[in-house]
């Protein structure tokens, strides 16, 4: 049996005549950028992640940079953000011209608080919690320091859309929830787009107009900034996928279950919910001290698996000019040589998942 690890046509069987319906009214509209698939989409995920606003935009890491660059965050500042996280979340910072700060992870692979505050400096302006493989950070615990030590925080929900924290929803805790929509991601466009979410009106105005040349209306330009709008077209197929977004969300849940549970009895660190949050599972990372061999046996078997990530952003070539060396985060480091993802994707067969967890335990039990 095969087992891909992802299946991006497989989504839109059911979704195509719906899809392709509102795409050919747009084409008749010509209403292209903007317009109201997109005012339709801002108020609809804004208020699936419990904010006032939202602020369609071209992708994941514009969201995180112009975000940055409303706060004011900038040349002289430092940012604090994960090692293990996907680029954007560090490059971003790169982009608004501060510096990056990296602090350790927790089992979790979110954000340590107890390190946090100790990697906080006189320099620090803000902070970037990522909500890594769709699992919420300790928001309580970093909402108290960013607090406590006046810092800006920042949501990177790129992979969360959808999760919870004490019930309530990730993009909603800190200034700003930065969300990528990219076609691999829980909510997805078929190209790529993002969203910020906030609770700030004076932040939500700015943002409008970074995303649109600094443009206050169709004739005045107020600052110079980015071009980075949300495609209308690309609004109207996440509309529609919107509405799906429950179903597979709980189906990513369900494959996660199964996991949990039955591979429960082998040597193997296993994602769990803790009793005060919500996952939604955009990647179920296992963990073994035999990673590379499970690896190649579950793909002799059929079963695709990914690594995310097996280079951590400290490590990577564009960061040498930063002050840190191997074993500077050492939990990052330990999970990079044992992280292993598992297909979870909300149309994979009880067959399919069956047949992984199979293959895993044949490996375990030869």
């Amino acid at each position: 049996m095969k087992v891909p690890y992802v299946n991006l046509g497989a989504q839109h069987h059911d979704l195509k005549e719906e899809i392709l319906s509102r795409i050919s009214a747009l084409l008749d509209s010509g209403q292209f950028i903007l317009g109201d698939e997109v005012t339709a989409f801002e108020n609809e995920f804004a208020k699936l992640s419990g904010c006032k606003y939202g602020v369609g935009v071209g992708n994941g890491t514009d969201a995180l940079y112009l975000t940055m660059i409303a706060a004011g965050i900038g040349p002289g500042d430092e940012v604090i953000t994960a090692p293990n996280s996907y680029l954007a979340s560090a490059s971003s910072i790169a982009l608004a011209g501060a510096e990056i700060r990296f602090s350790d992870v927790a089992a979790d692979y979110n954000l340590d608080p107890e390190k946090l505050e100790a990697s906080i400096t006189a320099k620090t302006k803000a902070v970037v919690a990522v909500h890594l493989t769709g699992r919420p950070a300790e928001m309580e615990a970093l909402v108290d320091i960013c607090n406590r030590h006046g810092l800006i925080l920042i949501e990177d929900c790129a992979q969360a859309v959808g999760a919870q924290y004490k019930n309530q929803s990730v993009g909603s805790f800190g200034i700003a929830g930065c969300f990528s929509l990219h076609p691999l991601k829980n909510l997805s466009a078929c190209g790529d787009a993002g969203i910020i979410t906030t609770n700030d009106e004076t932040l939500y105005k700015n943002l409008c107009i970074a995303r649109n040349h600094g443009l206050e209306n169709r004739d005045s330009c107020i600052k110079w900034s980015y071009n980075s709008r949300l495609d209308n077209l690309q609004a109207a197929i996440l509309n529609v996928k919107l509405r799906k977004l429950s179903d597979w969300t709980a189906r990513r849940r369900q494959i996660a279950s199964r996991y949990r549970n039955e591979l429960a009895s082998l040597p193997l660190y296993l994602p769990e919910d803790k009793e005060y949050t919500f996952s939604v599972y955009h990647t179920y990372i296992i963990r073994s001290n035999r990673r590379d061999e499970l690896k190649s046996y579950l793909e002799m078997h059929g079963v695709d698996t990914k690594i995310h990530y097996p280079i951590s952003i400290y490590r990577q070539k564009a960061a040498e000019n930063l002050p840190y060396k191997p074993g500077d985060f050492p939990e990052t480091d330990h999970q990079t040589e044992e992280i292993l993802s598992l297909p979870v994707f909300p149309e994979l067969t009880d067959e399919q998942v069956t047949h992984v967890i199979q293959t895993i335990k044949s490996f375990f039990n030869n």
